[in-house]
């Protein structure tokens, strides 16, 4: 009995260290399999969209539309967000109503954190999210995993 034990602490910790190490993987996007088709479908998307934005080094694709003219958020802000996401075709999977929700820029995805910051309040965007800067691999809700989002903001304010 204690030798059975040990193997399946010793299994457990071995499945630990191997979904870590899965996990620590995923910081160098060259070897995720979704970024170069999602840098892919970015430029495809932009391009058929006649798209006049800016790619950030992040991999971000941003247009602004109105930069605002209120208190600039931070990637530390919390912010109150009009917006409305939806798949590269056009299907909506999340949207607020015009009233916006509130949230700490540091607990979205990282595509939020950085676009919103773009803006100061009053401001609109639309914003290319490729999947490591969203949910990455992972399935989230009715989003499946490695998907490139799309997000039109505005800043109502910065709080």
């Amino acid at each position: 009995m204690k030798n059975l034990l040990s193997a399946l602490l010793i299994m457990t910790l071995f499945i630990s260290c191997k979904k870590e190490n899965k996990i620590n993987s995923s910081e160098a996007p060259s070897e995720i399999p979704y970024v170069t088709k999602n840098e892919k479908q970015v430029e495809e998307y932009v391009a058929k969209k006649g798209l006049k934005g800016t790619k950030s080094e992040s991999g971000l694709y941003y247009v602004i539309n109105n930069p605002g003219t209120g208190k600039q958020a931070t990637p530390a802000s919390n912010v109150t967000v009009a917006y409305k996401g939806y798949f590269m075709d056009g299907k909506v999977f999340d949207q607020s109503d015009e009233k916006g929700i509130s949230f700490g820029l540091s607990q979205v995805v990282k595509g939020w954190t950085e676009g919103i910051s773009y803006l100061k309040e009053g401001g609109s965007a639309l914003l290319v999210i490729p999947a490591k800067l969203g949910y990455g691999g992972n399935d989230y809700g009715s989003i499946p995993g490695g998907s490139v989002l799309i997000f039109e903001v505005k800043l109502i304010s910065v709080n």
